[in-house]
């Protein structure tokens, strides 16, 4: 019995310790969202970036990225980034007057993250 205990006690470690391998991402900014404040479409561009860095012991890759209308992707899609390096997702708003509430999805093999999507916001306001 004893044996028997060990050995279970062996494999549920072991099982932990594999399952954290990998590719983890982990975001910059706050809660991944990014607040442009109250802007006006003469001042400000609308590009900011989500800056990242892969913390786990695998290569990160970016399968794709997508969002939602009023929000173009300026960074490049199918990027991998190696472990304890770091990248950015540029993004630009169209600047239309109103609040902004705008959701980038992005997939990866990252496991920090349930099937490896993660979900960034960008909010405020354009002034007119």
């Amino acid at each position: 019995m004893k044996n028997f205990t060990t050995l279970i006690t062996i494999l549920l470690f072991s099982s932990i310790g594999f399952a954290q391998r990998g590719a983890k991402i982990e975001f910059k900014a706050k809660n991944n969202t990014i607040d442009y404040g109250t802007i006006t479409k003469q001042n400000d561009n609308g590009i900011r970036s989500f800056e990242y860095t892969n913390t786990g012991d695998a290569p990160l890759i970016i399968y794709s990225i997508q969002s939602t209308t009023s929000c173009t992707i300026l960074s490049k899609q199918n990027e991998t980034v190696l472990p304890g390096k770091s990248s950015k997702i540029d993004i630009k708003y169209n600047m239309v007057p109103g609040p902004i509430r705008k959701t980038i999805t992005v997939e990866s093999n990252a496991i920090n993250y349930d099937e490896g999507r993660i979900a960034l916001k960008i909010k405020g306001e354009v002034g007119s």
